[in-house]
Parts: structure tokens; sequence; C-alpha cells
């Protein structure tokens, strides 16, 4: 149960200051709570900015395009010439030393009137501004009485809002807000605080929403600091925690003598990396030990995971159990299978598809199979874990791709057998920060070399003024035998928009190669788009025009050009996927990202970092320096972390910390029940990691 000193957190916030029912719906948009925003999501939407109104000068004094805040007599109304004329209101106020015109546009002119009476003294504050070498401030942020002005705060917190929310009103429910926070005791250990010079929660939150100076509200800054530390110290606890409960289930040991991975091993076309020995080494002693396995298994593009999820099927199969792999998308499913099944057939692997697309009588037949144990291996979408399939045995369970799946996906994964032992692969390098935020419940294996026989890739970065360069060279190249991509830009946040710049690009090269020239994207049927990666896979299309559902899945070795449209508007991680989908053959290969100038900062930093180097850790790292951890991993799903307060591009050397933390907390005291860890127990709470804080309660 959530402890009652947090209640006055979680109430309705619609009883906060400023709110009230009109505004609710309004607050309930802002703070993403269809459901209900509360006391504590107000207290938890921080501020961006801040408005510096500490420079109060004379007239003459005052500094252009800075915001001032001046004490002025009314002196003048300047009345447009009638009722029906657009000119501005114009409103002259002077002290001692100067005057300053203050400019209203489609005013009300009553209230002009009213609030700036002539011969009033007013304070004024907003953007000084010169024009005709006058100074003006077009519509004043504030205009006010000497009363008003005493409450003026000096720094004014800038919030983001929503249509119809004004900024006085968001500051006001968080003040409101605040006086509602409950004396919590600490959490954090004293040597933390100390050598991270924290303030305390409470003080943090009332130097983010009443800074008294800018840098209250700094990321980096002492406040921010603190709540990101409690935020990751939450994380950290509730993954450990639930690491625990999959540890306590107990596994099943897979005794298996290797024969299957022999034989397997014998049929592969290539030797092993060292890096994919060591994985399987690493997988081997977890699925032989009397715990569950819970491993990610990431790697680079083309670095080899499928062989080794593969390697770990046959020995759970060669122990006696079944072995399934989910990927997400049926592209992606078929052609794992179409990789792995002629090597699992030659060993022995009784190995099936299973995809929504499975006619119902051939359904009902691998049902049945599955169920039965006559098959071993499985390979699908999400649909393997509907409540409809049965396992005979389910051993292992491979997750391919979803490393967007939170600890609660992984929970229910793992459910569709006895002990089920769980791998999780990605092929999109994770920064290190990332890894321990996401998958701190997770053992990690990482491929970090390609295999033997893999050329490196040509890539260069070409203005769009040199296209038809680009078609020149495409056009001498289809005559030696090669096939290219063309991805197109990603246009605004539109698929349609994006499906059009593919079909326009389409026919502008069909115009000049005829039939040759396939389409792809993400509004065809899936069977459509099947058969568009079949044909340019036969080679009856030399170039596949697509959107970027190419990214993931789409694996032709003959593929060794890849052009990508408008470069620029695509993220880090995204170009080197796309980059990766060609390289894969024993040809040398080419990746042309086309660019539209002039490039801002951030998208020369993109081309820059790709043009450098095709390692996909390092290449990780930048995306997060550039973009952020949101943006890294994709969209978030549920039961993703989804940091309020932490930005792991800052915040990620805390990780570390907060983890021994974590760690040595849970080692004084497992489930937390002491009076001494009562603090993490409000922490779990006041984080809403309730999954993890019902774990300690239930046991």
């Amino acid at each position: 149960m959530r402890p009652s000193l947090l209640d006055p957190l979680f109430a309705p916030a619609g009883a906060l200051p400023g709110i009230g029912p009109k505004n609710a719906k309004l607050f309930d948009r802002l703070l993403q709570r269809p459901q209900g925003a509360r006391v504590v999501d107000v207290l938890f939407h921080l501020p961006q900015a801040t408005v510096d109104r500490r420079s109060r000068p004379k007239i003459r004094d005052a500094v252009p395009d800075t915001i001032v805040t001046i004490e002025a007599r009314v002196t003048e109304h300047r009345g447009p010439p009638n009722a029906r004329s657009r000119a501005p209101f114009k409103v002259l106020v002077e002290d001692d030393t100067g005057d300053v015109e203050l400019v209203f546009f489609l005013a009300n002119h009553d209230w002009v009137r009213s609030r700036l009476p002539i011969g009033a003294t007013r304070w004024i504050s907003g953007k000084l501004e010169l024009w005709d070498g006058r100074r003006q401030i077009v519509h004043p942020d504030r205009v006010m009485n000497a009363e008003e002005f005493a409450r003026l705060p000096a720094v004014e917190p800038v919030y983001g809002l929503t249509e119809g929310l004004y900024m006085r009103t968001v500051a006001r429910a968080a003040e409101g807000a605040l006086k509602r926070l409950p004396r919590l005791g600490e959490w954090i250990g004293e040597a933390t605080l100390r050598r991270l010079k924290l303030p305390s929660f409470a003080d943090a939150l009332g130097a983010m929403h009443s800074p008294k100076k800018p840098e209250d509200v700094d990321p980096a800054g002492p406040a921010a600091t603190r709540l990101a530390y409690d935020e990751l110290l939450a994380n950290q606890l509730a993954l450990l925690l639930m690491r625990a409960r999959m540890r306590s289930t107990p596994g099943r040991a897979h005794l298996a003598e290797g024969a299957l991975g022999r034989r397997l091993e014998a049929a592969l076309p290539f030797s092993l990396t060292q890096a994919q020995r060591k994985a399987i080494d690493d997988i081997r002693a977890d699925l032989r030990a009397e715990k569950r396995m819970l491993r990610l298994l990431q790697g680079d593009v083309g670095s080899g995971k499928t062989v080794v999820a593969l390697l770990a099927m046959a020995d759970v199969v060669e122990a006696g159990r079944q072995a399934a792999m989910m990927a997400p998308t049926e592209i992606l499913a078929r052609q794992h299978y179409e990789r792995m099944a002629p090597l699992a057939e030659s060993a022995g692997l009784r190995i099936a598809l299973l995809t929504g697309r499975d006619k119902a009588s051939e359904r009902r037949a691998s049902l049945a199979a599955l169920a039965e144990g006559t098959i071993d291996v499985a390979v699908g979408t999400h649909a393997l874990f509907q409540e409809s399939v049965a396992f005979a045995d389910l051993g292992l369970a491979v997750v391919d791709e979803q490393h967007r799946f939170g600890v609660r996906q992984r929970l229910a994964l793992a459910s569709k057998g006895a002990a089920v032992d769980l791998l999780v692969m990605t092929a999109t390098p994770i920064p290190r920060s990332l890894v321990l935020a996401y998958f701190g419940d997770m053992d990690v294996s990482a491929l970090r070399e390609k295999p033997p026989g893999r050329q490196p890739i040509d890539t260069r970065v070409l203005l769009i003024e040199r296209l038809e360069e680009v078609v020149a060279g495409i056009s001498r190249a289809l005559r030696s035998g090669a096939r290219a991509y063309w991805i197109c830009p990603l246009v605004e946040e539109s698929e349609t928009l994006d499906v059009a710049a593919a079909e326009d690009r389409a026919a502008a090269l069909r115009a000049l190669f005829g039939e040759t020239v396939g389409l792809m994207h993400g509004k065809m049927a899936g069977p459509e788009r099947d058969a568009a990666t079949e044909r340019f896979r036969r080679g009856e299309t030399k170039i596949l025009v697509a959107t970027t559902v190419v990214e993931v899945g789409v694996d032709v070795p003959e593929a060794t050009i890849m052009i990508v449209e408008h470069a620029e508007r695509f993220g880090l991680a995204q170009l080197h996927q796309l980059r990766g989908r060609v390289g894969r053959g024993a040809g040398r290969s080419a990746c042309l990202l086309i660019y539209k100038g002039p490039l801002g900062e951030a998208a020369r930093a993109r081309l820059e970092t790709l043009r450098e180097t095709e390692d996909g850790f390092r290449i990780a790292e930048e995306d997060l320096k550039l973009r952020g951890e949101g943006d890294v991993l994709g969209a978030r799903q549920a039961g993703a972390p989804g940091f309020r307060f932490a930005r792991l591009e800052i915040h990620g050397g805390l990780l570390a910390r907060a983890r021994e933390e974590a760690e040595a907390a849970l080692k004084r005291d497992e489930r937390l029940a002491s009076e001494g860890s009562r603090g993490l127990r409000t922490l779990l709470y006041l984080f809403e990691r309730d999954e993890a804080a019902r774990l300690i309660e239930a046991g």
C-alpha cells in the first residue's frame, strides 16, 4: 500500500489554486494524464527556463534587447484615429531620465486606459527595443501598481504550456502543490549527499519552482541533479527488485552435451568470431545454472546475433525442451526463419514459422504440434505469446529487436512456461548508461566484431545539387550487376507525405531505369511489402525505393549501394541502421548521404560521425549526446522507465552511483522492511515504481 503520508500528492490536481473545474481538463492534457492529473504531476512539471526580471534600471540606462522592469509615469495616450483602425494603441511613459513608448496591437482600449491612466506611476516589465531610434516595449509582460510589483518574483519560471493555459496559472498551481508537499525523510545516503553536494528533495523542488536566479533551473545544477538522482535511485531499486523476483523463481538447468551445437557450427559457412564465442559461453553458463537466465545480447548491424541465438536454442532442445524466437515484424520473423531453417534441419532441429498470415488450417496444425512438443523451435511475431498458443515445455524465449520492452513485458513473456530463460537481442547498440537504466535487471553480452569477410562501407556525404552525378553513378553500377537501396526523406511527422516522397522518387527513377525500380513503404499491406522485398532479393528489381521500413529486417547480401536522400533529416542511429543494410556480402559497398545545405550544427555532427566511423557503439554514445535518451531508444512503450527528471546525456554519470546505493540498500535489507529503509519505500511509491514496491510487500 502507498504510505498515507503521500496521499496529499496523489489527490486530484483540480483542488489546487487556479485550477478548478474549468482548467482541470487543460492540466490533464498538459501533464498527459487523461485519467486525471494529480498534485504530484503538477509538482513534477518543472520549468524549462526562466525570465530574469532583476534588471530595474532608469530609462536612460536600460539596455536594448533585454528584459527590463522600469518605474515610470504615464504621460500620454496615443490611440488609433478611429475605432475601426487596426493601428496600435500607444502609451508614452517617462521617468526623470527619459521616456519609453508602450505599444499594444489589437488591444482592448478600455483595458489599456484603465490599467495605465494618465498621471499614474506604474511598474512595467518587458523586452526593451529600439524602433526608429525610439525606445519601445511591445506588449509588456507586466503592468503593475506598487502593491502588485511587491509580489513580482525577480526570476520567473517558464513552464511548458498547452493551448488555453497561461503561465501564471501553472505557476500558481505549482506554488500550491509545493505547499502540499509533506515532510519526507531522507532516502539518499549521507556519503552521496556530501559527495554530490545535493540539497534536500523539498529544497530542490522549491528551487526549481521558485528560482532566485536563472541557474537554479539548470538541468546540470544542484536542484535538477538531486531530482534526477532520486529518480535514478528509484529506477535502479525497481530493476534490482524485479531481478531478484525473476531469479527467486527456481530455474531449470539445461544440461546439454553440445552435440546439436557442434552439428550447427559444422554447417556454418564461416567461423564464429571471438565475440560470438564469448557470448555463447556466457549464455551456456546461464542455461546450465539452476537460476533463470535474463540476458541482453546486443550487437552492431551484421555482427551475427542470430547464430548465437540459434546455438542457444539448440542446447535447450538437446536438454529436452522447446525454444521460441519472437521478432517485431513478419518480414523479420520470416527472414530469421529462412536463415535458420537450413542450418536447423541439417542439425536435426524441427523448426516452424508462425505468423498472423498463416491459413487457419496451417495455424491449427502448428499450434497442435507446439502443444504436443513435435516442434522444437518456433519463430514468429508477438502472436507467439498470445493466450491461445501453448508450448509442451518452453525452456527459452528469444526476443529480437524489442529493446523497447519494459520490465513488465519481460515478466509476462517469461510466464509462457515453467522457469523460462530469457534472451533479449537488439541490433541497435545501446549506450552504457542506457543499458544500466533500461536493462539493469539483465546480464549483458555485446558483439563488437563483425564476421570475417565483411568489407568496410565507403561512406560519402554529398550536396543534393550533385544528384545527377549520383544517378549517373547508379546507372554505371547497375550495368555491372549492382543493386541499390534509395531511401526517401522523412517529411515532417506524416507517413502519408513520406509515402508521397517515395512514390515521386520511384516515378522519376522509373522514367530512367524502367521496371528495374521497385517501391516499398509502410502503407503497403504486408504481402505487398514482402513481394517487393522478394523481387529485389531475386534481382528482378535492381533499385528499391523505400521509406525507412527497410531500416530493420531487409537482408539482401547482393545490395551494395545505399543512397539516403535528405540525410540531414534522419537520426544518427537510424542512418547507421540504414547503412547496415549494405556491406552484407563479399562485394565492396558504398553509402551516399545526400543532404540539402546549409546544415545545422547537430545535422553536421551526425553526418561527420557517420563518415568517420562504422562502430555502432561509438555512434550510439554520440547519438545520446546529440539527442537524449528518449529519442535514442525510440518511442516509449508501456513499461519503459520514461524518466521525468533524469536526462541520461547529462545525468548518466550518476547511474553507477545509484546502482551501488540500491545494491547496498538491498544487501542490508532485501525487502526494505526495516525502519531505516522507510525512505526508500516512500521513494519507490513517489516515483510510481509501484510494481517493485508490491514485490517487497508480496515477499
